[in-house]
């Protein structure tokens, strides 16, 4: 497997483009609506606009200014106020927040100072420091903050403010509808990726049974079958806690969905549109998927599962960083990074497809897998157990593969997000598959 190059000024260049992007997309994100629409809490699951703003600033004080460069800081006593675990999000509106036009400036302050650490980054010393680690941290940090206010604007009533070109049509994919995955060892996770982040690590070999996985996520227009056969009607289909998650948010059909008439029609960053029947499906949660899935006779893949077919190569035995090789994320491999604001008809991006043939792996919609987040053998908190260890266990469920809304910096083969299983506002949708010994 190789890596971009590890030189100072690759990585110099490297970190200062990606931070660069970064603050393009928030600027974007936070510069589209009026200040009401910055301070207010548009719902509980989400920030305030202008709370996401300032604690990507504080974040990046903390890490780049404070532990790297070994400043003093510049604001303490806001600290606490965008501490992540100290205030939940459904607090966050009632504290002294900084302005819009305050928080602003904060992060321009501290953006400033960073690039002139970035400027005189040796790269090496510490772990923190190696390879640049902690600028693309903080760099994916605010790309993560960035789809998360996506989310936010999704959740937004009021006229679009947000628009972008959509992803190319297609023709119809009539593909094979699964591949098949051949049993045995591979390598999962990664030990050499610099800005991995740690619950990725470290690599290690994992055996997996031959299984069938679907070609591309699994469809609006397939999901709506299950919908017309009754699918949220009929227990059979759901484990226990999701049927009874069902019946209490009184579920019908993927959030932001509603029927009118004869179609079915949704709501997408203010515009209300007819639903597209061949993009992936969006806004599920993971008994949604769990629920299909079984409805069609079939499972959600395991995250195991999911990376060997992302990411193994039958003909060298090896794991490759992303389905189509080693090179970044190109237009032509995956639907990343805001470019548009949906996700682009299953079937697309015939040069992002793994060896096997899988398609769409990468970006347009995250997937939800059927294991719980849980760590690798062998792992170790790094640089923080907020990031990932105070997550572990059976109550989050694993998503792979980025969305539309993920930029190509926090987004790998390894890459490994997580959440709880009755969330719905994130931009999730699924594919399905089948032990081989199935038939």
């Amino acid at each position: 497997m190789t890596h971009p190059a590890h030189d100072a000024e690759t990585l110099r260049e490297r970190a200062l483009t990606t931070l660069l992007a970064a603050r393009d997309r928030t600027t974007l994100l936070t510069s589209c609506v009026a200040e009401p629409d910055l301070t207010a809490q548009h719902s509980p699951l989400m920030s305030p606009l202008v709370w996401d703003l300032a604690h990507i600033g504080s974040q990046e004080e903390l890490w780049l200014l404070r532990a790297v460069a070994g400043q003093e800081a510049i604001r303490p006593e806001i600290d606490s106020l965008y501490d992540a675990f100290e205030h939940p999000r459904a607090e966050r509106p009632r504290l002294p927040l900084l302005s819009p036009e305050e928080a602003r400036r904060y992060a321009a302050e501290v953006r400033g100072r960073a690039l002139d650490v970035l400027e005189g980054a040796a790269f090496r010393g510490t772990r923190l420091t190696e390879a640049g680690f902690a600028f693309g941290m903080i760099a994916q940090h605010e790309q993560q903050h960035d789809e998360t206010m996506l989310i936010t604007h999704q959740l937004r009533r009021g006229p679009q403010a947000l628009t972008a070109p959509d992803p190319d049509p297609v023709p119809l994919f009539t593909g094979p509808a699964e591949v098949l995955v051949p049993g045995g060892p591979f390598t999962m996770g990664t030990s050499s990726e610099p800005w991995a982040l740690d619950n990725e690590r470290p690599a290690h070999r994992r055996e997996v049974a031959a299984f069938h996985i679907d070609t591309t996520p699994v469809t609006n227009a397939a999901y709506q079958a299950f919908i017309d056969d009754g699918g949220y009607r009929d227990p059979r289909w759901w484990t226990a806690d999701g049927w009874d998650h069902v019946r209490r948010a009184s579920l019908t059909a993927p959030l932001f969905w509603h029927r009118d008439g004869g179609q079915w029609l949704r709501r997408r960053f203010g515009a209300v549109e007819v639903v597209p029947p061949d993009e992936p499906v969006l806004h599920v949660c993971w008994y949604e998927a769990d629920a299909y899935a079984r409805w069609a006779g079939r499972r959600l893949p395991t995250e195991a599962e999911w990376e060997k077919a992302a990411r193994h190569d039958p003909a060298t035995g090896g794991s490759a960083r992303y389905p189509w090789g080693d090179a970044d994320p190109g237009p032509e491999h995956a639907n990343l990074g805001q470019r548009h604001l949906r996700p682009a008809p299953a079937g697309s991006y015939p040069e992002g497809e793994s060896p096997l043939g899988v398609r769409q792996l990468i970006g347009d919609v995250w997937e939800w897998t059927a294991s719980d987040f849980l760590p690798y053998p062998g792992f170790r908190a790094f640089p923080y157990k907020e990031y990932s260890e105070v997550f572990f266990g059976p109550g989050h469920k694993v998503l792979r593969g980025g969305s539309f809304a993920v930029d190509a910096v926090a987004c790998r083969g390894t890459f490994r997000n997580w959440d709880l299983p009755v969330r719905r506002q994130i931009f999730a949708g699924f594919r399905t598959a089948r032990s081989a010994a199935a038939g």
